[in-house]
């Protein structure tokens, strides 16, 4: 197997990420992080970029690593201790690093929450979240509940090593307009946004504890259903699609957070 050029790959999925067009966080640093000498002959995808997901990669015969969570969240720092310590596991190994944070979130066919909502059994009508130009995340109508969506979010976050819990609620509540922000998705923001728009159940990985306390005030139920689980599904989704394109060999390298 000869492999094919980072290069090649990393034009392949900046155009189709639009990399260059979405707005992120300054260190986000979407796009190629660390090249290698290559070519590319089978790609690892992990939610994070840590020692633990670099050696997973490297276990698997992989020699480059597609991530949501790149080097770079804790801004410009210098090269010591654990920063140092995962440039070096990749170097040394010659494993190319490829990041996407909020252009993977948004994706029409590849973003988390999209993905999310179609694997708990909603469908998705509309856009939600909203950051400057794009919007990180989805809603849509149902009628179904609520106390069964907590139920489908917990098998799906136990098989990520983690779990789904939800804010208050009274019995037999059901849920009508929902939306869904993978990650750290709820904040001041995006629970203003669900009020406006009339969202009942806000669907996301994480959120602070006065979030819980909020919406039931607001007449919202959260649903908490981790960090790390509700982001696994988009990294996947772009390994596979990169495999099948250029059919070099993909891995996931699972690492739960336990958040």
């Amino acid at each position: 197997m000869s492999g094919v050029p980072l290069t090649t790959i990393a034009a392949h999925l900046d155009a189709l990420l639009r990399i260059r067009e979405t707005p992120d966080y300054s260190s986000a640093l979407n796009g190629v992080q660390v090249e290698h000498r290559g070519p590319v002959k089978k790609i690892a995808a992990a939610v994070d970029t840590s020692a633990r997901t670099i050696r997973g990669a490297v276990d698997a015969g992989a020699n480059m690593m597609l991530v949501h969570h790149g080097l770079f969240w804790g801004g410009l720092q210098p090269l010591t201790g654990q920063h140092y310590s995962r440039v070096r596991l990749l170097l040394d190994h010659d494993v190319a690093l490829y990041s996407a944070h909020l252009p993977l979130d948004m994706h029409p066919t590849l973003g988390n929450s999209l993905l999310l909502s179609r694997e708990i059994g909603l469908e998705a009508t509309a856009g939600f979240a909203r950051h400057e130009t794009i919007d990180c995340g989805v809603r849509g109508t149902s009628d179904v509940a609520t106390a069964e969506l907590v139920s489908r979010l917990n098998v799906f976050a136990n098989s990520h090593g983690g779990s789904a819990i939800a804010s208050a609620s009274a019995p037999g509540r059901r849920t009508r307009h929902w939306a869904i922000c993978s990650g750290a998705g709820v904040n001041v923001d995006t629970l203003r946004e669900a009020v406006e728009l009339g969202v009942d159940t806000l669907i996301s990985g994480e959120g602070p504890h006065w979030s819980a306390v909020d919406a039931e005030e607001r007449g919202l139920v959260i649903i908490y259903a981790g960090h790390y689980a509700t982001e696994t599904l988009g990294v996947r989704a772009l390994a596979e699609r990169v495999s099948a394109t250029f059919s070099v060999p993909w891995t996931f390298v699972a690492a739960p957070t336990g958040l």
